[in-house]
């Protein structure tokens, strides 16, 4: 039988999306629930069925090859999530197991950044690329890496965690009990955080003084864009850190492309014009002028959705 969709979910710590697509990428259904707000993991799962179940039944549950789910921790040869930090439910979850029983269809999991690469892989930037890095620059910093067109996993299923390599020796606490991890200075957490160490010790004029204690990564954003020379420079140093980390690890899989995704991302040369600078200043000779720096080309509501259909579609 040919299929004709498969189902995405992205579970977030706060939200969980989810749609239905076919094998071009394009999504015939979707919504949004909480993630948080239910007496159990597995009243989780039954209220996902609740919302899930009608859009299969309107394009027929026959037509549907699969379900994919990107989740924090996700380990794509168990199915399970590993003691994710930022989740409502603690210790070893075999979810894809738990999705396919409620659903009953098989169901795959993985690392959320491993499957918006996948989904870039896809339907993306990277479509016809083989080696490539895929960077999501949101609350935390997530990755996946594709080498000679397949995704590393490692041994254990959970290999490619970018963000937290360490990026400053004896640096900042990170949530994972680690100091100085890349992720809490390149992210939408670690632009706001170093935002706050700058405004508490220096004197510059810049808007963001006037955020009373509630500075957002949005905020630095629009700041920047508006031409203020404070948040252009909170820029350039997180561009620095990245830079210095991404040439490490182009020197370890020579990618083709890196391509970023996320809230961070979306400052676009603000952030992509210095780190190109930094990470071809940091390069070992062989390996510059050679490595592209994309944005997705993935609508950021979709994104997500996507990734976890075409690991279904894999």
């Amino acid at each position: 039988m040919k299929y004709q969709y498969t189902v995405g979910i992205d579970l977030g710590g706060t939200n969980t999306a989810f749609g239905i697509a076919d094998a071009s990428g394009k999504i015939v259904s979707k919504g949004t629930m909480p993630t948080t707000g239910h007496e159990s993991v597995a009243a989780y799962v039954l209220a996902l069925n609740d919302r899930i179940a009608p859009l299969m039944e309107q394009v027929g549950k026959g037509n549907i090859a699969g379900v994919g789910i990107g989740a924090p921790n996700g380990n794509y040869f168990t199915g399970k999530i590993e003691f994710a930090p930022n989740l409502p439910w603690s210790g070893v979850i075999p979810l894809a197991q738990m999705v396919s029983d409620a659903l009953g269809l098989k169901a795959w999991l993985t690392n959320d950044a491993k499957a918006a690469a996948i989904g870039e892989m896809t339907y993306g930037a990277a479509r016809g690329m083989n080696d490539f890095v895929m960077v999501t620059l949101g609350t935390g910093l997530g990755s996946g890496i594709v080498s000679n067109g397949k995704m590393i996993y490692g041994h254990d299923g959970l290999a490619g965690e970018l963000g937290h390599i360490i990026a400053e020796r004896n640096g900042r606490k990170c949530n994972c009990g680690r100091k100085g991890c890349l992720e809490r200075y390149a992210s939408a957490t670690g632009i706001v955080l170093t935002a706050e160490e700058w405004l508490a010790e220096r004197k510059d004029a810049t808007t963001l003084q006037d955020a009373n204690g509630k500075l957002t990564a949005r905020m630095i954003q629009e700041a920047a864009f508006a031409g203020d020379t404070f948040a252009i420079a909170l820029y350039d140093y997180t561009a620095r850190i990245l830079g210095q980390s991404l040439a490490d690890v182009v020197a370890l899989t020579s990618p083709e492309a890196i391509i970023f995704f996320g809230g961070l991302a979306n400052a676009g040369p603000l952030l992509l014009e210095p780190l190109q600078k930094y990470l071809e200043y940091d390069l070992l000779s062989i390996y510059q002028r050679k490595v592209k720096l994309l944005l997705s080309q993935l609508a950021d509501a979709d994104a997500a959705i996507l990734g976890a259909c075409a690991m279904a579609w894999e």
